[in-house]
C-alpha cells in the first residue's frame, strides 16, 4: 500500500490522474500499471519501488532550486505587477528574441509594461543564481463573431472536400472546389464554409483520414487543383501534360466512391510532371512567390520537406526506416516538397481571397485536428516532445461505448512547456493563416487527455497546461482575427465548458445530441448563444439518416446492438422526429431541421452539404474500418450545378429570413 501511495504522489505531482469518472459518473481508478506506462512516457523511472523514490526526490530537488515561478499567464495591454519576493535585477526578453525590452534592479516586485500578445521571458537574478520565467502575454477574450464579422448572428455550410465533384478536378475534391463553392455559398448568403481538416497526410503514405494526419502543420497536396497551378496558367506544356491524361481522370471523376489509391497515383504522378514544367517555364512572379514562401517557413518547411523526401525514399513509417536514414535525401527532393506546400498554400490563400469577395463576412472554417499519426512528419519533426509508447484516445463514452484508441502521438506536456509551446503555437498559425474561424477537434484535450499504453495496460488521463494552451489560442486568434470554436462533446470536467465561453472560445452544439432530463431533443430554441449549432458530424447520421433511423440499421448490421435494443431505438428514434416537427410544422423534416436550426438564438449555425443534398449515409461511422465506406463517398451533385441547385437556394432563403440578414447581408442568386 505504501509503495502505491507513493506511485500515485509521483503520478499526480507529473499530471497523471489518478482517477477519473466515467459518462455514467462512476468512478474509475488508474491501476498501478496504467500509472507506470503514463510516467514512462514522459520519461520519469517508475518501474519499482526504488525507482518511484528516487524519481520523487529529483522532483523535490527540483522545486526546491527554483525560487521563483517557472510560468505566469497574463493579459495582454495592461501593466502587471508580479510579486515574487527579493532579487537583485529583473530584464524581459520576447521568446527567441535577443532585444532587451524592460528591466530593473533590485525590489520585491517586478512591474511590467502593457505588452502586446506574445511569450516572454523574464530573467531574475538572486545570490549568484539566475532564473528564467516564461510569461504567456494573452487578450482576455478570443476574437467575437461580432468583432470579425460586425453582425449579431451568421451562417455556413460544411463540406468534406475529398467528396466534392467537378468536371475539371482529378477524381477528389481539391481547393479550386473549394473556392467555387465558397463564391457559390456567399452569393446566397452564406457567412462562412467549412470544411474537413485539410493538414498533410503523408505524400509516401495510403492513409486518407482526414483526422488521422501525419502533420498538422502542413497542407494535404492531394487537393492541389492541376489545373490552377501559380506560374503556369499560360504555359502551353501544362496543358499538355494534362490534356494527354483526360481520358485517366474522367475515370476517376465518375467513380462513386474516391479511389484512393488510384487517383492518389495519377494525381502524383502528373503533379511531378508539372514540377518539371515549373522548372522550366514558371512565370518569374511565381519563382519570387515560392522563394519568399520558402524563407518565410524557414526551418520547420525544410525539416517537413525532408521528412517527405525520406519517406518517399525509406517508407511512410519512420520508425521503421534504418538508424542512418539521417544521411539521405538530397535537395533536390526537399525542394519538391517545398513546391507542393507552396502551391496548396497558394491556393488555400486564393480560396479564403475568393469568399470574402464574395461576401462571406468570415470566409473559410477549418479544422484542427486532435494529433497526428504516430508513423508521421509531426511525430518525426517534433519527436523531441512526443510522448514515448502511448496514443491519444477517448475512454468509453456516448460517440462510442467501447471507447477508442486513435493512434495519433501525445505532446509530453513539461517538454512542451519547456519549449516555450512553439510546436503548439506553430501548429495554431499554420492553421489559422488562411481562415476565419477555426474548430479545435476535441478540445477537452486542453484540459486533460486521455492516453493508451502501448503496453495494454487501461488508458487513463494526464493533465495538461491547460490555461497556458488557453492563453496561446487567444494570442494566435488575435494575430490572425480567427474566431474560435471548441468542439466540447465527450465527458467535460467540471466548469470546462463555462471557463472557455468566458475566454471568448465558442462552444459545439449538435442538435441531435441536445437533450432535456427527461432524454426527450431540447428545443433549438433553447440552445445556448456561444456556440456553433449544428444538427450534423462527419461522425453522426445526416438528417435523412437519423429520421430514417439509418445509423440504427449500421449498429444491428454489425451486431453492436442486438434485435430487442434496435426496437426500443427505432422506437425513440421515431419520437425525436415527431418532437421536431411539432416544434415547426414545415415541408418535410430536412425542412424542419433547418429552420429550427436559422431560428435558434446561436451565434453561429452551419447546415452540412450532405444534409442541403439529402443524403442519407454519414461520411463516418466511428469504429469502423472497412465495414462502412468512410471517408471516400462523394456527393451526388457536381460544383458546376451547386449554384442552381433548388435544395441550396431554399437553404439559403432560410437562413437570410430567420437570421435577420437583409440588404448588403443576403446577397442571394443575382449578385
Amino acid at each position: 500500500m505504501k509503495d502505491d501511495a507513493a506511485l500515485g504522489q509521483l503520478a499526480r505531482a507529473h499530471g497523471v490522474l489518478t482517477s477519473y469518472r466515467d459518462m455514467q459518473g462512476r468512478e474509475r481508478t488508474a491501476s498501478p500499471d496504467t500509472l507506470r506506462a503514463m510516467l514512462a512516457a514522459v520519461s520519469v523511472a517508475a518501474e519499482d519501488a526504488n525507482l518511484v523514490a528516487e524519481s520523487l526526490e529529483a522532483l523535490g530537488a527540483d522545486s526546491r532550486a527554483r525560487r521563483f515561478p517557472e510560468e505566469v499567464v497574463i493579459e495582454s495591454r495592461k501593466e502587471t505587477t508580479l510579486t515574487l519576493g527579493s532579487f537583485d535585477d529583473w530584464l524581459l526578453r520576447r521568446d527567441e528574441a535577443e532585444e532587451v525590452l524592460a528591466r530593473g534592479r533590485a525590489a520585491d516586485a517586478i512591474v511590467l509594461p502593457a505588452l502586446a500578445s506574445d511569450v516572454y521571458a523574464i530573467e531574475v537574478g538572486h545570490s549568484a543564481v539566475r532564473e528564467t520565467i516564461r510569461v504567456i502575454a494573452a487578450p482576455a477574450r478570443a476574437p467575437s463573431v461580432q468583432d470579425q464579422a460586425k453582425l449579431p448572428r451568421v451562417w455556413g455550410v460544411n463540406l468534406a472536400l475529398y467528396g466534392l465533384r467537378s468536371s475539371r478536378n482529378a477524381g477528389l475534391g481539391d481547393y479550386a472546389d473549394l473556392t467555387d463553392v465558397a463564391r457559390i455559398a456567399g452569393r446566397h448568403g452564406a457567412d462562412f464554409v467549412g470544411t474537413n481538416p485539410l493538414h498533410a497526410t503523408g505524400h509516401s503514405s495510403k492513409a486518407f483520414s482526414p483526422y488521422s494526419p501525419s502533420h498538422r502543420g502542413f497542407l494535404n497536396t492531394g487537393h492541389i487543383a492541376l489545373d490552377a497551378i501559380p506560374g503556369l496558367e499560360s504555359a502551353p506544356e501544362a496543358h499538355r501534360i494534362l490534356s494527354a491524361e483526360e481520358t485517366g481522370l474522367a475515370r476517376h471523376r465518375s467513380t462513386r466512391h474516391v479511389d484512393y489509391d488510384r487517383q492518389r497515383t495519377t494525381h502524383q504522378r502528373l503533379l511531378a510532371a508539372l514540377y518539371d514544367a515549373f522548372q522550366v517555364g514558371a512565370a518569374a512572379w511565381a519563382r519570387d512567390s515560392l522563394s519568399s514562401f520558402a524563407d518565410k517557413r524557414g526551418s520547420d518547411l525544410a525539416r517537413f520537406a525532408r521528412f517527405e523526401a525520406m519517406a518517399d525514399q525509406l517508407g511512410p513509417d519512420w520508425r521503421e526506416w534504418p538508424r542512418l536514414a539521417e544521411a539521405a535525401p538530397g535537395d533536390d527532393a526537399s525542394d519538391y516538397h517545398v513546391w507542393l506546400q507552396w502551391v496548396a498554400d497558394c491556393q488555400l490563400e486564393r480560396a479564403q481571397r475568393t469568399a470574402r469577395e464574395s461576401g462571406m463576412a468570415l470566409g473559410l472554417y477549418l479544422d484542427l485536428a486532435v494529433g497526428a499519426r504516430r508513423d508521421g512528419a509531426e511525430s518525426w519533426c517534433e519527436r523531441d516532445v512526443i510522448a514515448r509508447g502511448v496514443s491519444i484516445g477517448a475512454p468509453p463514452d456516448h460517440l462510442n461505448p467501447k471507447g477508442q484508441n486513435w493512434n495519433i502521438s501525445a505532446y509530453s506536456p513539461r517538454v512542451l512547456a519547456a519549449q516555450n509551446y512553439r510546436p503548439f503555437r506553430r501548429l495554431l498559425a499554420a492553421t489559422m493563416r488562411h481562415a476565419g474561424v477555426v474548430r479545435i477537434d476535441h478540445v477537452l484535450g486542453l484540459s486533460r487527455s486521455f492516453w493508451m499504453p502501448d503496453d495494454g495496460s487501461p488508458g487513463g488521463y494526464v493533465r495538461q497546461p491547460f490555461c497556458a494552451l488557453l492563453a496561446i489560442l487567444k494570442i494566435e486568434a488575435e494575430r490572425h482575427g480567427t474566431i474560435l470554436v471548441g468542439e466540447d462533446l465527450g465527458l467535460a470536467p467540471s466548469g470546462f465548458r463555462k471557463t472557455m465561453h468566458g475566454h471568448g472560445i465558442y462552444g459545439y452544439s449538435v442538435m441531435q445530441y441536445e437533450r432535456d432530463r427527461n432524454r426527450r431533443l431540447r428545443p433549438p430554441r433553447r440552445a445556448s448563444k456561444q456556440v456553433l449549432a449544428c444538427f450534423s458530424t462527419h461522425d453522426t447520421p445526416t438528417v435523412r439518416g437519423f429520421e430514417t433511423g439509418r445509423d440504427i440499421d449500421w449498429w444491428e448490421r454489425l451486431a453492436w446492438i442486438d434485435k430487442q435494443e434496435a426496437v426500443r431505438a427505432r422506437t425513440q428514434r421515431s419520437r425525436d422526429v415527431a418532437d421536431l416537427l411539432e416544434q415547426c410544422p414545415s415541408d418535410g423534416f430536412n425542412a424542419t431541421v433547418h429552420t429550427l436550426l436559422a431560428r435558434s438564438p446561436s451565434t453561429m449555425v452551419t447546415a452540412q452539404l450532405d444534409d442541403i443534398l439529402e443524403h442519407a449515409e454519414a461520411q463516418n461511422l466511428p469504429g469502423t474500418t472497412d465495414e462502412h465506406v468512410n471517408w471516400r463517398r462523394r456527393y451526388g451533385v457536381a460544383v458546376e450545378v451547386l449554384a442552381m441547385d433548388g435544395r441550396f437556394q431554399a437553404l439559403g432563403k432560410v437562413m437570410n429570413e430567420d437570421r435577420g440578414k437583409t440588404g448588403r447581408s443576403a446577397r442571394g442568386k443575382g449578385t
